[in-house]
């Protein structure tokens, strides 16, 4: 397990799949409702999701607060259930231990890759930050994906099964 805590079982079938059992953080609900409105082929860090986070202020209270780590945090434990690979590192390196299911996502997706060089560890392509990163628009920024469907409101209320 690396030191945030994200392992490859929590993202598909450890921890994350039994969120549907229990009754989430407001913060981790906020959290994986926005990993849900990233649209396909595109992608947010987690100080992206924590800064898109604090400027939503919910209709019951202050906005939620947390930085990247709380973020990563929060996909560690609860992210199976959502789009994990779309919520990722500032630097575009894929998160180890689920780099070749993230690859296959992104591939199926068509996010935009780096190759990698010959010298990087098991060749694994990288994100290209500056084409895949989404801003949080309702048109889905710059490069790839989708329309993005909807920006605004409650994220937790986009999630079927959640709320």
């Amino acid at each position: 397990m690396s030191g945030n805590g994200d392992t490859a079982e929590d993202r598909d079938g450890g921890a994350g799949t039994a969120a549907a059992d229990v009754t989430l953080p407001d913060y981790a609900e906020r959290v994986l409702g926005v990993a849900e409105l990233i649209p396909p082929g595109r992608v947010m860090t987690y100080g992206d999701v924590a800064e898109w986070l604090a400027g939503q202020a919910p209709a019951d209270g202050p906005a939620a607060t947390g930085g990247p780590r709380q973020v990563g945090r929060v996909m560690a434990l609860y992210g199976g259930a959502v789009p994990w690979w779309r919520v990722v590192r500032a630097d575009g390196t894929l998160l180890p231990g689920s780099e070749l299911r993230a690859l296959a996502h992104y591939r199926d997706e068509g996010t935009p890759l780096r190759e990698a060089s010959r010298a990087a560890e098991g060749h694994i392509p990288r994100l290209d930050m500056r084409r895949a990163r989404w801003d949080g628009s309702q048109d889905g920024g710059e490069g790839g994906g989708d329309d993005g469907g909807e920006a605004g409101g409650d994220p937790a209320a986009h999630r079927p099964g959640r709320g």
